[in-house]
């Protein structure tokens, strides 16, 4: 086996109240090849400004090669891209898992799950987007004495997924850096409640919880002065039926919950507006970064 031909979800994180904790999985994705070569590194289909060793799914592979102890010669070529760039929707994931998981396939599968989700939470700083990525479905993560643990849950067929997104981006750093340095208690308390009851609703397809679990006071109010026209987008959402409206990850994307689809509903709503908002139904990933061709 020379070449694998690897397949990652996008992904969104937070999910309201679960700020850098949990995140879920789309059957939305990118794909990329990863084939051995004698020696250094070449890209295909690539920007030319990514091209380089900083790439993300460059560093997930060579960093994956170092705890194996083998080569990191390699050409990585882009095969297919779905996931929308810095729109909270999980493309430096799929980078990272993409990697990740061609460089254990390639080299025999010596490194377990757990393993390569360390790699890829070292890599990326946290583990909300990359659980997700990496094995699919709802997860809810925590990183302890260094090592990420994550809960993988099934997602109730009852919910329904759109997904909107603009023309603009909204890169990580700034959605960070508006952030406050202390939070109040009550607003904790705000978001612990809601987290701990954030499986069984989604589980469940609780639509009542998933009001109110997806409710946040830690970063959302902060971030949304980033969005350009988000309080029409989310009116307009209301109004198409979502049980809630959220951010997803950093933004720009946003993400709908409801009872019934919206999609087509929503995209005419706001195909009016300013900054071509898009709205795309969604459906769970159940698999997350998976093997689909080798050779």
């Amino acid at each position: 086996m020379k070449k694998v031909t690897v397949r990652v979800p996008a992904t969104s994180a937070n999910l309201g109240s679960a700020f850098d904790c949990a995140g879920i999985a789309f059957e939305l994705y990118n794909i990329f090849s990863f084939e051995k070569q004698e020696s250094g590194l070449s890209f295909e289909g690539f920007d030319p400004i990514f091209a380089n060793k900083n790439n993300l799914a460059y560093i997930g592979y060579q960093k994956t090669c170092e705890v194996i102890g083998i080569s990191s010669s390699v050409k990585i070529t882009v095969e297919s891209v779905e996931i929308p760039v810095s729109r909270g929707l999980g493309s430096s994931a799929s980078l990272i898992v993409a990697g990740v998981v061609a460089a254990n396939h390639l080299h025999g599968s010596p490194l377990p799950k757990k393993e390569l989700l360390r790699i890829c939470n070292d890599i990326e700083g946290h583990p909300d987007n990359v659980a997700p990525a990496l094995i699919g479905s709802f997860c809810v993560s925590l990183v302890a004495e260094g090592i990420p643990v994550t809960a993988r849950y099934a997602v109730s067929d009852a919910i329904h997924f759109t997904v909107v997104y603009p023309d603009f981006e909204v890169q990580t750093k700034d959605a960070r850096a508006v952030l406050p340095k202390t939070v109040e208690r009550s607003d904790a308390i705000f978001n612990l409640s809601r987290t701990a009851l954030m499986q069984h609703a989604f589980t469940q397809g609780h639509f009542f919880l998933l009001k109110h679990v997806t409710k946040d006071k830690l970063h959302e109010p902060y971030r949304k002065k980033l969005f350009r026209n988000i309080d029409e987008i989310e009116a307009a959402a209301y109004a198409c039926g979502a049980t809630t409206f959220i951010i997803s990850g950093a933004g720009s994307a946003c993400l709908c919950l409801s009872e019934k689809p919206i999609a087509e509903e929503l995209g005419t709503a706001i195909a009016p507006l300013e900054n071509h908002w898009i709205a795309k139904a969604l459906t769970i990933d159940k698999d997350g970064g998976t093997v689909i061709a080798e050779a």
